[in-house]
């Protein structure tokens, strides 16, 4: 059995209710503490009026209510925001606001660094120290919320989450569902389920699992259409092949009306963005409704790949429309204050030590 948590904000509201009940309250305190928590960003529980001051001393001297530290904060010229929390002694994790007309998108990290080593981002080449906890993720969010709340620039809000940050969220499942929970429900922040978007670089039995508990949108970190040379790009796909994830995808789709998986792809010089690699990319993906993302790959310190030449990205894109599929090319965004996508690092004690070391794969690919 999993141990009782002493942090109220790693309870989704069905977790909370299950608390209150066993401190002997009625259900309902679990919506009341969701509104001050999540509606009115409230962190001190004295402030909690419709709760007796017996209550509230009672989860005092039990819960802790409140968020990391916000130990940094950068804007790009182009309105992106990147925020850096500390949520431990060693560890820092980074969460980014990303503007547009219409929407707000925030890219929310799921764990301390990231234990999957995909050769073409800086998360993993950075390595892993541990998963973050259901309350280190959804602060992330109220933290967001709360600076957004007292931003000069008027209607900046948050309107999507895309679980695509630091780590890989299904391989913290446990601590991620929970989360997802409070994001779409209506006493926390209330998001539709559509709006709520987990990638995954193909984890199959969680993505099966991830079906069962959570009505929300799914993109999958795909980058190649070759296993031979995704098993070098994304080395879990040497466990799940692309036949078995696109398997699982068919099953995550069957039912959904309107919905598509988001396909995302980064495009790097010479390496995957070759014409035979677009067509093959589009017969792959012939019976799942689908979107494709492309990304032109975003270098960091210490990278031996490129960014595709502009002239390569159009004509990948244009061979996906031609066959049907809506493609997008990702604005990048925030690349002056490294908040591009793949550009996340944070702060972190690498305990796999990973970080520092030259990735031979990387080395066989340009």
């Amino acid at each position: 059995m999993k141990k009782r948590s002493t942090h109220l904000l790693d309870y989704d509201r069905a977790g909370l209710e299950a608390l209150f009940l066993h401190l002997g309250e009625q259900r309902f305190r679990a919506s009341q503490a969701m509104k001050w928590i999540y509606g009115e960003r409230e962190m001190n529980l004295d402030a909690f009026s419709n709760f007796s001051k017996t209550l509230r001393e009672k989860l005092k001297a039990v819960f802790t209510l409140d968020v990391p530290e916000l130990v940094s904060e950068q804007k790009s010229v182009d309105g992106t925001i990147k925020w850096l929390l500390k949520v431990d002694e060693v560890n820092a994790v980074e969460v980014v606001y990303i503007p547009e007309k219409n929407r707000g998108t925030l890219c929310v990290s799921s764990q301390v660094g990231c234990s999957l080593n995909c050769t073409f981002c800086a998360t993993g080449a950075q390595g892993f120290n541990r998963h973050l906890t259901t309350a280190e993720i959804i602060a992330q969010v109220w933290v967001a919320a709360k600076q957004l709340d007292h931003h000069p620039v008027k209607n900046r809000r948050i309107t999507n989450i895309v679980m695509m940050g630091m780590g890989e969220p299904l391989a913290n499942y446990s601590n991620v569902l929970p989360a997802l929970n409070i994001m779409r429900d209506d006493f926390g922040f209330g998001f539709a389920n559509r709006r709520v978007t987990v990638s995954t670089a193909g984890m199959v039995s969680k993505i099966d699992q991830l079906n069962l508990d959570a009505d929300v949108s799914l993109a999958i970190s795909l980058h190649s259409p070759f296993d031979d040379l995704r098993d070098k790009l994304v080395p879990l796909n040497k466990k799940y092949n692309i036949e078995t994830l696109l398997a699982s995808c068919r099953r995550f789709i069957k039912d959904k009306k309107k919905a598509r998986i988001t396909w995302e792809y980064t495009l790097i010089d010479g390496v995957n963005d070759q014409p035979e690699h677009a067509r093959a990319l589009t017969k792959l993906l012939s019976k799942i409704p689908s979107k494709i993302n492309l990304i032109p790959f975003n270098p960091f310190p210490g990278t031996l790949f490129k960014q595709s030449k502009p002239e390569n990205i159009e004509r990948f894109k244009e061979i996906c429309m031609k066959a049907g599929y809506i493609t997008t090319v990702r604005k990048t965004r925030g690349d002056d204050i490294a908040a591009a996508c793949g550009q996340l690092a944070g702060e972190f004690m690498d305990r796999t030590r990973r970080s520092g070391q030259v990735n031979k794969l990387a080395l066989e690919l340009v």
